[in-house]
């Protein structure tokens, strides 16, 4: 039976100066079982072209634990992934929202 595992995904942005921006989840919780794929959306809104995006999760027995950085806007070449996620985890941006599918969520 496969085991179904809880994880929590961090949104952070870092601009420069951060007045009045936001940043908010697509959807606010999402369950699957070891092995599906999801697609963890959110969209932002920053003054700055010079946006940076961090994933994290947090399993349950866990503690947090960085995924990966994706630019956005002026810095959309700019990415980052963590080792252990470099063949699982990726990212898109455009102008206001963050894609990334997550394939094998374990």
């Amino acid at each position: 039976m496969a085991k179904l595992r809880g994880f929590f995904i961090a949104f952070i942005t870092l601009p420069a100066l951060t007045r009045g921006d936001s940043i908010s989840p697509e959807q606010t919780a999402e369950s699957r079982t070891e092995g599906e794929s999801v697609t963890l959306s959110c969209s932002y809104t920053a003054d700055s072209q010079s946006i940076y995006l961090y994933w994290y999760r947090q399993n349950s027995d866990r503690t947090l634990e960085y995924i990966l950085l994706k630019g956005a806007r002026s810095q959309s070449s700019d990415s980052h992934t963590a080792d252990f996620a470099k063949s699982r985890f990726t990212a898109t941006t455009d102008s206001s929202l963050l894609q990334s599918p997550f394939p094998n969520l374990l």
